[in-house]
């Protein structure tokens, strides 16, 4: 594969499968050979960033920065998708990428349990969970981002990866995706103070403690496993190629991980980060604070806005950009995943992006960054790190991104994307 791609038909394949693949066989093809160039620029980006963090912002921002050189890492090489995985159930009834998000979650519940029954933690904040209040912003906003995942071809997490990986497209919706965070922050007190809202709700509320939403969480899980079983009975999914891949040892760095093994590390890693930093992963805020600092530099008056006033958020905003959580371990993501891809010969530059395609990224983003913000949350922040701290709020955002992926695959081909195809029952 060239370092640079100059066909339209590659960046419309890219874009429409972006950092999220659908269901893969397990035979792959031999890995190229890395790109040392790109290796080792990487590796420098590393370093000196993380050494400008450590020297700006302390000890713990750095080590949440290399949380994010991680995570960048796991993401690339598991594949790990969130968009691809509500796109397969939906469209072809394929539901193996759903049941590792099952066990990523079982894996993360398991461990975030006793974490925050105890408020343990590595760094000076207590360990809090991901809690947000259940209104219309969680509604509307979670069906927003699940259509704009469909039309942007990713989804948070895979945005920033799929950028480190070299996917130019992909830089398309990360616009998008700040300037909706933007307007998310600006109406962002309409959604929440101007509309009927309920307080947030702990499963661990329900009178067992920890330990009842614990066995709450998992009981629904299995039944989803069930469920996607139940779905796919009899429908024949046309195998994706594996990416090329080394063999043997050299796989780890060179090549794609199974599901399994992206889900169990991102569990852990999302542990860490909630050890370290007193609460879950996450990456959307950030997105908001970029593009407002960027305005504020252009002379708007950002922090006159109502959600920059809040105390919490205006402390994350003086921080900075090397120092507030989610901005650092964003930047982490996509330089650890321009390492890997690279290690893996797999770095590649798209210069030319058909004009459908480029719209429906843009218009995937604002889709996605304006939901994120009114729903407190993404597929990390809401999805993931919510269910994960027994927060019912993040299992009806799933619900409503399932709903808005929906839409989302209807709206797909007026942007030049293609929707995957079931192939008749075998039955």
């Amino acid at each position: 594969m060239s370092l640079t791609d100059r066909t339209g038909g590659a960046a419309r394949r890219h874009l429409a499968q972006a950092a999220d693949s659908p269901a893969r066989v397990d035979t792959a093809r031999e890995a190229p050979p890395a790109q040392a160039g790109v290796v080792i620029t990487g590796l420098l980006a590393a370093l000196v960033l993380g050494g400008t963090v450590f020297s700006r912002s302390g000890t713990i921002p750095a080590v949440l920065f290399g949380l994010g050189l991680a995570l960048g890492f796991v993401l690339f090489h598991s594949r790990f998708g969130f968009t691809s995985a509500w796109r397969q159930l939906v469209a072809v009834r394929q539901g193996k990428a759903l049941r590792a998000h099952m066990l990523m979650l079982a894996v993360a519940c398991t461990l975030f349990a006793p974490i925050l029954a105890t408020q343990a933690s590595w760094g000076d904040l207590p360990a809090a969970p991901a809690l947000a209040p259940i209104g219309f912003g969680l509604f509307v906003g979670s069906f927003l981002f699940g259509v704009g995942m469909q039309l942007g071809g990713s989804c948070a997490s895979g945005t920033l990866f799929a950028i480190g990986s070299g996917q130019t497209a992909i830089l398309l919706t990360l616009t998008g995706f700040i300037v909706g965070s933007v307007v998310g922050a600006l109406h962002f007190p309409w959604w929440t103070n101007d509309l009927p809202s309920h307080a947030p709700v702990s499963l661990a509320d329900t009178g067992a403690g920890y330990l009842g939403a614990w066995a709450i969480s998992l009981a629904v899980m299995a039944a989803i496993v069930g469920l996607t079983y139940v779905i796919g009975r009899g429908r024949v999914v046309p195998p994706v190629e594996e990416p090329p891949a080394a063999q043997g040892a050299a796989r780890a760095v060179r090549g794609s991980w199974p599901l399994w093994v992206g889900a169990l590390l991102l569990a852990g890693l999302n542990v860490l980060t909630l050890l370290v930093s007193g609460s879950p992963w996450g990456v959307t805020f950030a997105f908001s604070m970029w593009g407002s600092k960027i305005l504020d530099a252009l002379g708007v008056d950002v922090l006159s806005w109502p959600f920059w006033t809040d105390p919490a958020n205006l402390a994350k905003y003086q921080a900075g950009v090397l120092a507030e959580k989610t901005s650092v371990m964003d930047l982490g993501i996509i330089v650890g995943a321009l390492i890997a891809s690279a290690a893996a010969g797999a770095f590649v530059v798209h210069r030319r992006i058909p004009a459908r395609l480029a719209l429906g990224a843009v218009l995937g983003g604002i889709l996605m960054g304006y939901g994120a913000r009114i729903a407190f949350g993404c597929n990390i922040g809401a999805y993931f790190g919510g269910i994960a701290s027994f927060s019912l709020h993040g299992w009806l955002w799933g619900v409503m991104a399932l709903v808005g992926t929906f839409a989302g695959l209807a709206l797909r081909p007026l942007f030049g994307l293609t929707n995957p195809r079931p192939t008749d029952s075998v039955c």
